[in-house]
């Protein structure tokens, strides 16, 4: 069982530009260049990245995604109290 996750995310207000951005990375840009220049969180200045959390470190709908999904892959959007992620599955163990 998965018990810590290392993931990255992109954090913004509405999900038109949550679904635009995911567009992007899935054209082949850069996962953290977008996070730095449109992300609200303030892990933005590392480029989205959240480092390592267990279970019941993060909001439900956002640790429910980012145990559930595959490692390497990009989800989203997904919606929480703080707006709507994009999230970048780093690593698992």
């Amino acid at each position: 069982m998965v018990s810590k996750v290392n993931a990255a995310h992109i954090l913004v207000s509405g999900e038109g530009k949550a679904k635009e951005l995911l567009g992007r990375i899935q054209k082949g840009e850069a996962f953290g260049k977008l996070a730095q220049e449109f992300s609200e969180c303030p892990s933005k200045r590392r480029g989205g990245d959240l480092g390592w959390f267990g279970r019941g470190q993060m909001v439900r709908e956002f640790e429910k995604v980012a145990f559930e999904g595959e490692k390497g892959s990009v989800v989203g959007p997904i919606k929480t109290q703080f707006g709507w992620h994009i999230i970048k599955i780093l690593d698992k163990k």
